[in-house]
């Protein structure tokens, strides 16, 4: 029941919407009666509780008043089938009940069953406690019962399952919604819901497990999807091994722009990230007095001062794409550098403080990659760094109809987008990463794909992902401590591992 299947390729994600068309097309096209589609969510969550808890001896089943309550009575019906104690606390007017949903509460109560009211303390005694409470409809934060037991729930040292998606979090958005159930585990069906992978949902929704119901794939190539889900990066050529008569010129040339007083070390970072991921040469045009200081701590890095635009000219003359942005500051000399920058047809990654002197003057241009962190974003559109959050996916859209290009938004669940309105989520990466300079090599990893012949977009696609993999890679030493520089020095094995598999 369960299809888990690894993710080999993009994956598509759907809005709460676009999965209400395809349940209602598996209804009414495909001829799979509704009850028997809430019957199989009630036994792929099943299936799944018991493999993940065999010992569990006593569950307890939250459930509302609609279709997400429904899938929970089946739940509790086939866990007391299988000699688990199970009960249920209703949340809601019952007489409100009505279809699937009642049809399941009335099997539940014919088999011996009982549904009661909220009581916190059963839920401390449950081995394991379900949240079918509410399902993708919500839209408003919660109140009254419903925020009391979503709160309770979450106070209680049992391990959760939720149905779906966790009550109180928004399925397109991955905001929560006031307060949210914080699940071990997601088990969601019919299509994969854009909330659970960014935002708060990762947080929320813990480990995600998914079931199409057997909804037969006719049903899916009605509806386009709302966004893309991707693991492992598109490197395209990049990922067959390279000739033997390969020599530097043939992997591009960089330039960084950047290190203000103080910020040296960012120009650093992205550098060696570039050349870390296999670019030919990289360039750093920093202050003049920084220019011997890093040659000396990376003798791979050509290290220029540049005391202004005219210094800058020939360096642009030389190279196949720049970063500019990381450690930048926004001085006049900063400002100065940008503006010679955005003088030259060369593709652009655009970066740190290079984007909140675009927030300044706002321009666009197809060809530049601009990867904010949510802050930045907010600059970028006249707003706040909690408005980005509230819905990330709007947000990077907006991002990329303003200024064109391709537009990387940081955070969990990194987004890609470009001016199609297209976009991807990064399946990799963890808590790890939210550390300082790690945006810096960010950067140089996709800037240095694209320097090496991959389009703006696929680079970005593909530089998250490696990003991400490396991060996780350097994370199997521990979280908590991990710095940017951990991540370059896996970046290398992980391009190799992607050609390997490639």
């Amino acid at each position: 029941m369960i299809n888990n299947e690894p993710m080999n390729s993009s994956i598509p994600l759907y809005t709460a919407q676009q999965v209400r068309m395809l349940d209602r097309a598996a209804i009414d096209e495909a001829g799979i009666q509704g009850h028997v589609l809430m019957t199989r969510a009630g036994e792929a969550v099943w299936d799944f509780l018991h493999r993940h808890w065999p010992d569990a001896r006593s569950i307890v089943v939250a459930c509302g008043i609609g279709n997400n309550g429904g899938d929970g009575y089946v739940v509790a019906r086939l866990a007391q089938e299988s000699g688990c104690q199970s009960r249920v606390i209703q949340l809601g007017d019952t007489g409100r009940l009505s279809g699937d949903a009642l049809r399941a509460r009335n099997d539940w109560l014919a088999a011996g069953g009982e549904a009661h009211g909220y009581d916190e303390k059963c839920l401390a005694r449950a081995d394991v406690i379900v949240d079918a409470l509410l399902g993708t409809g919500l839209e408003r934060p919660l109140e009254g019962e419903w925020r009391a037991i979503v709160e309770a729930i979450n106070r209680a040292p049992t391990p959760v399952l939720a149905i779906d998606i966790p009550t109180g979090l928004h399925a397109d958005s991955g905001a929560v919604l006031g307060v949210s159930v914080r699940a071990c585990h997601t088990v969601t069906f019919i299509g994969r819901k854009q909330g659970l992978y960014t935002s708060d949902g990762p947080q929320y929704a813990g480990t995600v497990t998914f079931t199409d119901l057997h909804v037969p794939a006719s049903v899916y190539r009605q509806t386009l999807p709302a966004a893309q889900l991707l693991k492992d990066p598109p490197l395209g050529r990049l990922a067959r091994p390279r000739t033997r008569t390969a020599h530097k010129g043939d992997h591009g040339h960089l330039l960084v722009v950047g290190g203000e007083s103080g910020m040296l070390g960012a120009v650093q970072l992205a550098g060696m990230a570039a050349l870390r991921v296999g670019t030919g040469l990289v360039s750093i045009a920093t202050r003049p007095e920084h220019a011997a200081m890093i040659a000396a701590a990376n003798p791979e890095l050509m290290s220029h001062g540049v005391a202004g635009a005219g210094e800058l000219a020939e360096l642009l003359k030389r190279a196949g794409i720049v970063i500019v942005g990381p450690g930048l500051g926004q001085s006049r000399w900063a400002q100065e550098l940008f503006a010679a920058v955005l003088d030259t047809d060369l593709p652009l990654v655009v970066d740190a403080d290079a984007l909140n002197l675009l927030a300044r003057e706002p321009g666009i241009r197809d060809n530049w990659v601009l990867t904010p962190h949510p802050g930045e974003a907010g600059r970028l559109l006249k707003q706040s760094a909690r408005d980005v959050q509230t819905d990330r996916f709007a947000a990077a859209s907006a991002l990329a109809r303003d200024y064109g290009g391709t537009v990387v938004l940081k955070g969990a669940g990194t987004l890609v987008s470009g001016a199609d309105d297209t976009v991807t989520v990064c399946a990799v990466g963890n808590p790890g990463m939210a550390t300082a300079g790690m945006g810096d090599v960010l950067s140089g990893v996709i800037a240095g794909l694209a320097a090496q012949g991959l389009g703006l977009r696929q680079a970005a696609l593909a530089g998250v992902c490696v990003h991400g993999i490396a991060g996780d890679r350097a994370a199997l030493a521990g979280e908590r401590g991990m710095t940017a520089s951990d991540v370059i020095n896996v970046l290398r094995v992980v391009m190799e591992a992607e050609g390997e598999s490639g």
